[in-house]
């Protein structure tokens, strides 16, 4: 009986108190659950070019990828968060992250600094894209708290973006 009911119970609508419409929640939920398996990727490959970091930057761009990844891992939890608050569900399992997330791995043995970054750089613009696509789908559906923690996500990773765009910039070339 115990397991029966347990078993029920797991079937149950969140019932969630949410003025948004089941459609509203259906795609705003979506959206964002694939957002947030995009941070990850990015947090995971961002700590992976960390960790493996080398050359006479090294710590420059060590630090600088730690700074990185702190800030785009406090964003996870917010993301999610969001997703509950407004009646949806989120990433429960890495596997989850893996048939969402649309940030290529990279697991090549050596990476040089420059392409490290490069590919950070370019992960984090890829970021900026779909952080903006759902900040249209917030403004479709009213969704102006979402929409607000969004313009803040984005203003972080284009600054993300400008940091490694300059780190990997040539300027022995004068105009």
């Amino acid at each position: 009986m115990k397991a029966e009911s347990a078993k029920a119970r797991r079937k149950l609508p969140l019932d969630t108190p949410s003025r948004f419409s089941d459609n509203a929640i259906k795609d705003l939920s979506g959206a964002l659950t694939a957002l947030l398996a995009d941070f990850f990727a990015v947090y995971i490959k961002t700590k992976n070019f960390h960790w493996h970091m080398s050359g006479p930057h090294f710590r420059d761009y060590h630090l600088l990828l730690d700074e990185q990844g702190d800030q785009i891992f406090a964003a996870t939890d917010d993301i999610a968060e969001r997703v509950r608050k407004i009646g949806g569900t989120t990433l429960r399992s890495i596997g989850q992250i893996n048939s969402q997330k649309r940030i290529l791995d990279n697991d090549a043995p050596f990476v040089t600094p420059n392409d490290m970054l490069s590919e950070l750089r370019d992960d984090n613009l890829q970021l900026v894209d779909e952080m903006r696509q759902v900040h249209d789908l917030c403004d479709e559906h009213g969704d102006v708290a979402t929409a607000s923690l969004l313009e803040n996500w984005i203003d972080e990773a284009e600054r993300r973006v400008w940091f490694l765009f300059e780190a990997t910039r040539d300027i022995s070339h004068k105009a």
